[in-house]
Parts: C-alpha cells; structure tokens; sequence
C-alpha cells in the first residue's frame, strides 16, 4: 500500500500514481490536463438532462463501491487501478483527502469519479459510467462544488477529447506546478 503521507506529498510535487504491469509508476506528464473551473462548458443536451432531475447525486456515500468501478471498467482504461491501488485511495479516503460522487438512478449507483483534494486543488483520477452521461453527470456536480467552495484547480492529468469538449486544455508541466503551488496553500473544504 502507498501511505496516504507518501501520496500526499506526490500530488503536492505534480506526481501521480497508476499501476502499469502489476507495479506503481509515477507520472507528471509534460502537457497536463487541467479544467479551468470557471470555464467549465456543459453543453446543451448535458444541460437539458440536468434540468430532468432523473439522476441523485451523493458525495462519498459509496467510495469504495465507486473506485472498485472505476478499476472494472470494460475498457483498458481502468486497468491502471489495481488492489494496491484500490487500498491506498479507500485508506486516503478515511483520513479524508480522496472523495467520491456518486450518480444514482432510481436507487441503483450508475456512475461516478473519484480524486484527491488538497487544499484548493482537485486531482481527478477517474471516472465510469453504467448508463450514458452518468460519468458527465458527476463531473458537473464536481465542478458546481469546486466552483461553490472556491477550489483553483481540477487536474485531470491527461485532456481527452471528452473533457476539451467540456472546457479542458492543456497547460506546461511548469505551468501548471505554478498554479499548483499556488492553490494547495490555499485552505478549503470538499464536504
């Protein structure tokens, strides 16, 4: 298991775990993903189906269900998310530094994402969806909370065209520890 301290102090330095051929490496890609909270684009037919209300949304009610989710996925995306992993993000959770959202439809949990918050920075590590636009679903309840409690930054490590669509870019490894100097200084609160 990563200790939550070991965990904490590499997101405070750009550094980012994932489990590749059954070992953990670390990662501070060169051009970083972030969504510039106040910026953040829901597009139309996404608006359209928040306004329904078909979906509840919840805030760490299931971590663990969430995370073990993410790391089922049937593409090879999740497969960076191993037992090791698992463990060492469920144990941040319980000193209160990783956070779920949790998409439910009529009881049953259809999506969500799970990251890591120090101080007024988000660091998104993944997402999956059982129905369509669940995951797009907790991404916008994310980005209200952030957006409400002040927080400057949501990393996302790697832009998809999925999240450009959304309002993500690309920034400089430089600049983005610039930034992310800057606002893990900051105190917030996610819940």
């Amino acid at each position: 298991m990563i200790s939550p301290s070991y965990l904490l102090s590499a997101y405070q330095t750009g550094l980012f775990p994932m489990a590749v051929g059954g070992q953990i490496q670390w990662f501070s890609p060169d051009r970083r993903g972030i969504v510039p909270i106040d910026h953040f684009h829901v597009p139309r037919r996404l608006r359209r189906l928040l306004r329904q209300g078909r979906y509840d949304v919840s805030i760490n009610r299931s971590f663990d269900e969430v995370i073990i989710a993410c790391a089922s996925r049937p593409d090879s995306t999740g497969n960076w998310i191993d037992e090791e992993i698992i463990e060492s993000y469920s144990t941040l959770h319980e000193t209160g530094f990783a956070h779920s959202v949790e998409v439910w439809l009529d009881g049953t949990l259809v999506g969500g994402l799970y990251g890591v918050s120090i101080g007024a920075a988000f660091f998104g590590e993944s997402m999956f969806h059982r129905v369509n636009d669940a995951s797009k679903v907790a991404l916008c309840a994310l980005v209200d909370r952030l957006r409400d409690r002040g927080y400057g930054l949501l990393d996302v490590q790697w832009l998809t065209a999925h999240l450009k669509r959304l309002g993500g870019q690309e920034v400089s490894r430089r600049q983005y520890l610039e930034i992310l100097t800057r606002v893990i200084k900051e105190e917030r609160l996610f819940d």
